[in-house]
C-alpha cells in the first residue's frame, strides 16, 4: 500500500483536523529499470531472432530452381530446328562403280531441284556390293558413306535391275518391304559427261511421289507448332491442309500402349462363338508386330448376344431396289448402344480401340448403309464397326470360322491403321509405318516442348505455387531427352528419336501435373493471414504495449533532463 502522509488544517470553528494525503512512490532504482528493459528486450529478441525465422521457415513455399530460359527456348522453337534427312540406298550390283556413283550424283541433283521443303530432304547413298555379307540370303549391306556410321535408319532401298523387255524405266514398290525396284535398259545409264538423264529424273520423280504425303504431314505439323518458325515450312494447298486436319481429328493421340477390343454382337442367339484367336493370329498379329517399334498393344475379345440397337436411331428400312435393309448415314454415329453394350471406354493406361462385328438378325439381313451400300464405317477416336451379313439370309451360322472372319479382320486392320494416323500412301506398309515413326517423333518433341513452356509460364504467373525437387528433376531429364531426340532427328536415327521424345513427353506431363504443386494454388496468402492472426494477435499485443510504454518513459526522462 502507498504510504499515507498526515497533514493538518483548521476548521471554520478554529479546530485543527488531520488530513490523510497519498504519498508518491519512491523513484525507481537504476537496477530495476535495467531489469525491466532486459525482460522486455529478451521477449522481443526471442520473437525476432527465433520466432520470426522459425515462422518464416515453416511457412515459406519451397520453389526449386527451374531453367526457365531453356524451357522458353524449347517452347518457342529456338533450341531445336527439326530436320528429317531420309537415307535412300541405291543397290546397283551390275553397274560399274563409276557409273553407279555418277547416276547417284545425277539423281541427287534432280531430287534437290524438286524438293521445296528444306526440313525434309532425301539423301542418296550407294550400297557397296563388295562388302556384302555372304553368310546368308539376307546379307547386310554396307553403305558408302563416311558420315552414316551404321546407325542411321535406311528409309528405302532402290534396287537397279537391268531389263531386256517391257517398258523402261519402270518402278515397282514392294508392298511388305521398304524396297523400290527400278527396271532400266542398259542404254539409259547416263554417260560420265552428262549432267542429267531420263533415268535419274525418273528415279527422282518416283521418290518425290513416294514421300509426298510424308512431306505434307510434316509440313502441316511444323506449321501448326511454334517450332515451325525456325524452319522453312512448305506451303500446303488448302485441300491438302484440310485432309491433314481430318486425319488428325480421326486418329487417336499417340500413346505408348493401346488396348484393342474385338467384340461380336448379334441381336439373337446365333452366332454364339467365333474363331477369333486363330483369326487374330493370322490377320492382326503380323500388323501389330510391324507396329511394335512405335507402340505396344494388348488385345481382348468378347461376345454379346441379344444386343439391340440404340433407341436413339431409326430402325432399318427395307429397300425394294436393293432387296436389303438400310441404315441412314446420320444414324451411324449412334449405332453403338453405349447404354447396354459392354464397351469399356478405357482399360489400363492406354486408350481403348474398339472393333465391333455386328451380325444382323435373319429378319433384317442383308443390312447395309443406305447412301453408299457399304457395311463398315469408322468412328473417329473410338474404333470401327463392320456389319457381317450371313451368306444364307435364312439363318445365321452357330459359329464364325477363321475363313468367315477374314474380310472383317482385313477391314479392322485398315481401320486400325487409319485410327493410329498411318498415312494412306505409299502402297508399301513398312514405308508408311516408318513415316508414322517420324511423325510421332516430331509431334512428341513439339508436345513436350509446349508443355515445358506452359510450366514455365505457370511458375511465373503464380509465385505462391510450390515447386518440389522432383519437378526440377523431371524438367532437367525432359530437356536432356529433348536434346537427344533433336540430335537423333538430325542424324537420321528416327527410332531412337521416337524413344527419347516419348520419355521427354512423359517427363514433361509428369512435371506439369505434379499433385503437390497443383494443390498449393488453392491456399493463397490471404488464407495464411486468416489462420495466423487469431494466434499471433493475443501474443503480440502485450509485447507491443510494453515496448511503447518503455519508449514513452525513456522520452519523458530525456525531456525532464533537458529542462
Amino acid at each position: 500500500m502507498a504510504d499515507v502522509v498526515e497533514d493538518h488544517a483548521k476548521s471554520p470553528n478554529g479546530a485543527v483536523e488531520a488530513i490523510d494525503k497519498p504519498r508518491s512512490p519512491p523513484p525507481e532504482t537504476t537496477k530495476s529499470i535495467t531489469t525491466r528493459r532486459l525482460v522486455i528486450s529478451s521477449f522481443w529478441a526471442i520473437v525476432i531472432f527465433l520466432g520470426l525465422p522459425l515462422w518464416w521457415k515453416t511457412t515459406t513455399i519451397y520453389r526449386a530452381q527451374l531453367p526457365l530460359q531453356s524451357m522458353f527456348d524449347w517452347s518457342d522453337g529456338k533450341a531445336c530446328r527439326p530436320v528429317f534427312p531420309l537415307r535412300i540406298a541405291i543397290d546397283a550390283p551390275t553397274l560399274p562403280s563409276a557409273d553407279a556413283r555418277h547416276l547417284l550424283r545425277t539423281t541427287q541433283h534432280a531430287l534437290d531441284d524438286l524438293n521445296d521443303f528444306s526440313a525434309h530432304h532425301l539423301r542418296l547413298l550407294l550400297a557397296n556390293p563388295s562388302k556384302r555379307n555372304s553368310s546368308g540370303s539376307n546379307g547386310q549391306i554396307d553403305y558408302d558413306d563416311g558420315q552414316l556410321q551404321g546407325e542411321a535408319d535406311i528409309a528405302l532401298t532402290i534396287s537397279l535391275i537391268p531389263a531386256h523387255d517391257g517398258a523402261t524405266p519402270r518402278a515397282e514398290l514392294q508392298k511388305y518391304a521398304p524396297n523400290l525396284d527400278i527396271y532400266y535398259a542398259p542404254n539409259q545409264i547416263p554417260s560420265p559427261s552428262s549432267t542429267s538423264s531420263p533415268l535419274a529424273t525418273f528415279i527422282a520423280n518416283e521418290l518425290q511421289n513416294i514421300f509426298a504425303e510424308e512431306q505434307a504431314a510434316l509440313a502441316y505439323l511444323l506449321s501448326s507448332s511454334s517450332n515451325g518458325q525456325m524452319a522453312r515450312v512448305k506451303s500446303l494447298p488448302p485441300e491438302t491442309a484440310a485432309a491433314m486436319e481430318r486425319q488428325k481429328t480421326r486418329s487417336f493421340k499417340y500413346a505408348p500402349t493401346y488396348h484393342l477390343t474385338f467384340s461380336l454382337f448379334t441381336p439373337g442367339s446365333a452366332p454364339s462363338a467365333w474363331d477369333i484367336g486363330a483369326a487374330l493370329e493370322e490377320y492382326i498379329a503380323p500388323l501389330l508386330h510391324s507396329l511394335s517399334p512405335i507402340s505396344n498393344f494388348t488385345v481382348d475379345t468378347q461376345v454379346q448376344l441379344y444386343a439391340t440397337f440404340a433407341p436413339s436411331i431409326h430402325k432399318p428400312d427395307f429397300d425394294e431396289e436393293r432387296r436389303a435393309w438400310t441404315l441412314r448415314r446420320e444414324d451411324l454415329s449412334g449405332f453403338i448402344n453405349a447404354a447396354e453394350w459392354p464397351l469399356s471406354p478405357s482399360i489400363g493406361m492406354g486408350p481403348t480401340v474398339n472393333f465391333v462385328l455386328y451380325v444382323p438378325a435373319e429378319s433384317q439381313s442383308p443390312l447395309v448403309v443406305k447412301e453408299n451400300g457399304g457395311h463398315s464405317w469408322l468412328v473417329p477416336q473410338w474404333g470401327g464397326v463392320l456389319i457381317q451379313n450371313p451368306a444364307s439370309p435364312s439363318s445365321n451360322p452357330p459359329a464364325l470360322t477363321k475363313e468367315a472372319l477374314r474380310p472383317a479382320m482385313l477391314t479392322f486392320s485398315n481401320q486400325l491403321l487409319s485410327l493410329l494416323g498411318v498415312p494412306q500412301t505409299p502402297d508399301s506398309l513398312p514405308l508408311r509405318i516408318s513415316t508414322l515413326t517420324r511423325i510421332h517423333a516430331a509431334s512428341l518433341l513439339f508436345s513436350a516442348s509446349s508443355t515445358l513452356g506452359s510450366l514455365a509460364r505457370l511458375t511465373q504467373a503464380l509465385p505462391g505455387i510450390a515447386i518440389p525437387d522432383n519437378v526440377a528433376s523431371s524438367v532437367d531429364q525432359t530437356i536432356s531427352h529433348l536434346q537427344a531426340a533433336c540430335d537423333d532427328l538430325r542424324e537420321g536415327r528416327f527410332h531412337s528419336a521416337l524413344e527419347h521424345a516419348r520419355v521427354a513427353e512423359a517427363g514433361a506431363e509428369k512435371a506439369f501435373f505434379e499433385r503437390s504443386m497443383v494443390g498449393q494454388v488453392y491456399f493463397p496468402d490471404e488464407h495464411k493471414v486468416a489462420v495466423y492472426l487469431p494466434l499471433l494477435g493475443p501474443v503480440a499485443v502485450p509485447l507491443v504495449m510494453a515496448a511503447l510504454k518503455e519508449v514513452k518513459k525513456i522520452s519523458a526522462r530525456r525531456m525532464s533532463k533537458a529542462s
